[in-house]
């Protein structure tokens, strides 16, 4: 019997929850050392299924099956394809960084607090999200991943009402009502969708007769398997609502800004660049996979949705007076992107959506982090209280700088290439969407310049003079993300080698080629 690989990757930072959680309270130093160990542990895991992963084999690799509960035909199915071990090797990659970021965030407040922080609850629940997003992203048993899809709601919603930074300018009472009503709002949001989606996971059942997500594709596609045009369209609208709000895309997304506000910053990075990925990446395994041709009927509706996410994503950001609330609008607007890349039905759209998820991982973690350093030094998230820090904190405003011209996909850094190809993909099949979504990118350069502007440059403020600069292990949480950010910019082959094949065979699901060209390139 072979090692299961995928098992222990996702078990180890369960293990690691458990763990870090059961660290006496005196031990609050014990706890962060311990969940940062279980998070490079995680990685070292992570790393060795990307090794072990070969692009040009099977579609699903590093197979785990048993029954589960055979009454019902539920089994512990687990393997991965090209898209899941990228996402797999973004979230063990994140975690760590993750953990390192957010060091003191959960510190005892100040001497005659009300509120008790208990530090290894906050490492403890990082370390449970992380376990159930890896299995989220290699369960193929549908009823597995839609557990793991609800069950991370739980340390979720503890880690927004619980944690949150100490930026509040209103008194701790009413923070902690702020704090409160968004994980509520998180919760109800996503606790609707799921439930839509249990009735589709149970109307799979009946007219499947089991949840092995490869055996009803391969049913499906030898013909053994047919399902009504009108009972297919009802299970995909099921599966889509919960993944959409989950992404978030318009107008299922009025969630994500009062979450990412009241929340840590390595607590939003969490949020949107890792939890949010399995909406999207449920899209193109569950939605495209066992319904082609409802997803091909869905789809004009679902660009138009996309582009408007696009757009008002970035047209709210423009606006915003909150650091924290900008960057959840820009996220909007780059899940609109990835959104309109899945459903262009183009192997350039998917693939790009998929490195656009890779890449927005890491470019929103490293400005968010950054943001999150720069607010716990002026104990303020909004931007007018800012001015003049490139002049105090150099290393900190140049950082932040380059986060800011990731998330508007400068060419040279890791976006550009991922929404180059989404753009191009659109463009070859519907060129009206593709157009009207190019304007994104222009309000993507409004919001982050006049954001650097307003926060880094001009007159120091007298509240920013004493402001210092990174510390060393804040350069040591984001010098790896800036060097990514590059790397991946000027050579993203490693990631489209891996994600490409994957990408051939999602459309290959839906019976889609690429258009061709209406001009032949010269020979």
């Amino acid at each position: 019997m072979s090692f299961p690989l995928l098992t222990a990757t996702a078990a180890l930072p369960a293990i690691g929850a458990i763990a870090t959680a059961a660290v006496p309270a005196a031990k609050r130093t014990a706890a962060k050392w311990l969940a940062l160990l279980f998070s490079l542990a995680t990685l070292a895991l992570a790393i060795t299924v990307l090794v072990r992963f070969d692009p040009d084999g099977d579609r699903y690799q590093l197979t785990e099956s048993h029954s589960w509960i055979a009454d019902f035909g539920v089994r512990y199915e687990l393997g991965v394809d090209g898209i899941a071990v990228a996402l797999i090797a973004l979230t063990a990659l994140l975690i760590p960084f993750i953990v390192l970021a957010g060091w003191h965030d959960a510190d005892p407040l100040e001497t005659g607090s009300r509120r008790w922080r208990p530090t290894q609850g906050f490492f403890a629940l990082i370390l449970a999200v992380e376990a159930m997003v890896i299995i989220s992203f290699e369960a193929t048993d549908v009823f597995l991943f839609y557990i793991f899809f609800e069950a991370m709601l739980i340390p979720m919603y503890f880690l927004i009402g619980g944690f949150g930074d100490r930026a509040h300018k209103d008194g701790e009472e009413k923070a902690a009502t702020q704090r409160s009503y968004a994980a509520v709002k998180f919760l109800l949001y996503n606790l609707a969708g799921g439930l839509i989606m249990l009735a589709a996971v149970i109307g799979l059942y009946v007219v499947a007769g089991n949840f092995s997500l490869t055996e009803i594709a391969q049913a499906r596609a030898s013909g053994e398997l047919e399902i009504a045009t009108s009972t297919e369209r009802w299970l995909f609208l099921g599966f889509f609502f919960a993944f959409a709000v989950k992404a978030p895309l318009w107008p299922l997304h009025t969630w994500l800004p009062n979450a990412m506000q009241e929340s840590t910053a390595p607590v939003a990075v969490l949020i949107t660049a890792v939890v949010d990925k399995v909406g999207t990446f449920a899209m193109l395994r569950f939605c495209l996979q066992l319904f082609p041709e409802a997803s091909k009927w869905a789809t004009p509706v679902i660009l138009v949705l996309a582009v408007i996410s696009i757009i008002y994503g970035a047209l709210l950001a423009v606006g915003q007076r909150d650091i924290k609330r900008l960057i959840a609008y820009a996220s909007i607007s780059h899940f609109g992107f990835i959104v309109m890349g899945i459903f262009a039905m183009t192997s350039q759209g998917q693939s790009g959506a998929t490195l656009y998820m890779v890449n927005h991982g890491i470019s929103t973690a490293v400005l968010m982090l950054i943001a999150g350093f720069l607010i716990s030094r002026r104990g303020s998230r909004l931007i007018a209280d800012f001015g003049g820090v490139q002049k105090v904190a150099p290393v900190l405003a140049g950082t932040f700088l380059i986060g800011g011209l990731a998330t508007l996909s400068l060419p040279g850094l890791a976006p550009f290439v991922s929404e180059f190809l989404v753009l191009v993909g659109t463009f070859t099949r519907y060129p009206v969407i593709g157009i009207i979504a190019t304007f994104g990118i222009v309000l993507a350069a409004l919001y982050t310049l006049v954001l650097y502007q307003r926060t880094m440059t001009g007159p120091v403020k007298p509240e920013v003079a004493a402001m210092p600069d990174l510390r060393v292990r804040e350069i040591a949480v984001v010098a790896p993300l800036v060097v990514l950010l590059v790397f991946l910019g000027v050579y993203p082959k490693p990631v489209t080698d891996v994600v490409n094949p994957a990408v051939k065979q999602t459309l290959s699901d839906v019976q889609k080629k690429d258009p061709q060209p209406e001009v032949e390139a010269a020979k």
